[in-house]
């Protein structure tokens, strides 16, 4: 292992997404905002404050706030359309195939409090499922940032990408994982530790989790490759099939269904370049209950004991 990380806790995702917006939107003025009553919880409110001639609050109709995305996006703009991922991309989702999808059009969804670790809630408003339906839109771009650090830099380059694209963004407070000089490309994977036993690929706060994970697998003599798979499409061919000839063992972890996410997605690249032993770490076939965050992904197997279990599944099927 080629580094060791101190991961301290820093700003949720969903945060930094707003902090960013309002960057871009300084930088750009073809850049709009819309929000569908949530605009406190999204952090929109940021850009609303500073910008409210180029906001539009659409109350809750995310349909509708789809639609009129697409149509601003057609009109030139770049607009950022902001909800609960559960809500966006369920509610939304004939908009997004009908007035963006289908026309190519380059509107940027953002969907917060994904995953789980929403909390409280409930399982009404916990997205398990968008990365699937994201992913399921020809066309659409598909990012899922780990950290602070990581959403503002792909905010930028998704300001800059011309087409439509869904950005997944988390509730709670996340741990720093990058400098803030660190460079992001959409579409190409970060490799965070060395490794030649197995490769930990993980997005989201999953990252955290199989950092934690190989840094303990090192400890034990296990040398864990990790990337993180910010981008969920178009995926790093490359590196997914170069981690597995090398490695020859793969584990991927993500805060999603594991039955239509990451995982499956990997799965299909190994088959078809360097088939070898894999594991999932994830949701599995089922809705969560309501409880504290922490409650949550340690109920359903979302912490970094999790992804050294797994590790060591796949390394003794290797074997």
């Amino acid at each position: 292992m080629s580094k060791t990380y101190e991961l301290k806790m820093g700003a949720a995702t969903r945060e930094a997404f707003g902090k960013a917006l309002l960057e871009v939107g300084r930088k750009n003025p073809n850049v709009v905002a819309l929000d569908a009553d949530l605009s406190k919880s999204t952090y929109s409110t940021y850009f609303a404050k500073e910008f409210p001639g180029r906001f539009f609050e659409c109350g809750i109709a995310e349909s509708n706030m789809v639609a009129i995305a697409a149509g601003l996006a057609s009109a030139g703009k770049i607009p950022f359309a902001s909800s609960f991922s559960a809500f966006v991309l369920n509610k939304g989702f004939e908009q997004l195939r009908v007035t963006a999808a289908f026309p190519n059009v380059n509107v940027k969804i953002v969907g917060t409090h994904s995953g789980i670790s929403i909390g409280e809630d409930g399982p009404s408003q916990m997205s398990i499922e968008d990365l699937s339906l994201a992913c399921s839109l020809p066309g659409f771009t598909v990012l899922s940032p780990a950290d602070e650090v990581s959403m503002v830099a792909l905010m930028h380059a998704a300001t800059d990408h011309v087409g439509p694209m869904f950005i997944r963004a988390g509730r709670p407070k996340v741990p720093v994982i990058y400098e803030a000089s660190q460079q992001f490309t959409i579409g190409k994977a970060i490799q965070l530790t060395e490794g030649t036993d197995v490769t930990l690929i993980a997005t989201g706060l999953m990252v955290a989790e199989s950092i934690r994970a190989a840094q303990a697998l090192e400890a034990e003599g296990i040398h864990a490759r990790v990337l993180d798979m910010h981008t969920i499409r178009p995926l790093d061919r490359d590196a997914i099939a170069t981690a597995a000839r090398e490695t020859g063992a793969l584990v991927v972890s993500e805060e999603h269904l594991i039955d239509a996410g990451l995982g499956v997605r990997v799965a299909q690249v190994v088959s078809e370049t360097h088939p070898v032993p894999m594991e999932f770490v994830g949701i599995h076939n089922t809705y969560a209950e309501s409880a504290t965050p922490e409650q949550l992904v340690d109920k359903y197997g979302l912490l970094s004991r999790d992804v050294i279990a797994a590790a060591k599944r796949v390394l003794a099927r290797k074997r």
